[in-house]
C-alpha cells in the first residue's frame, strides 16, 4: 500500500485551480505511466529499479516532482 505521497497531494499536484484532476484521472494517468515505465524496463532488460522501488511508486513521485502531467485535448 502506498502512503507516501497521499492521493490529495498527488490529485492537487496533477490538477489546477482552473482545470481539477478527477481522482479517476489521477489512477488513469499513473496506470499509463506505470505500464510505460514497465516496458521501458523490458526493453531495456533491467529487471529492477533502483532501491527496489515498485514501477507505480515511481510514478507517484513523478507526479510530486512535476515531471509529468495530465495534457487534455
Amino acid at each position: 500500500m502506498i502512503n507516501e505521497p497521499s492521493v490529495d497531494a498527488l490529485v492537487r499536484k496533477l490538477g489546477s485551480e482552473e482545470e481539477p484532476v478527477s481522482r479517476y484521472e489521477l489512477c488513469v494517468a499513473i496506470a499509463k505511466r506505470t505500464r510505460q515505465i514497465i516496458e521501458q524496463m523490458q526493453s531495456t532488460g533491467a529487471t529492477e529499479l533502483p532501491g527496489k522501488q515498485k514501477e507505480i511508486v515511481v510514478a507517484c513521485n513523478e507526479v510530486i516532482s512535476g515531471k509529468f502531467r495530465i495534457v487534455r485535448n
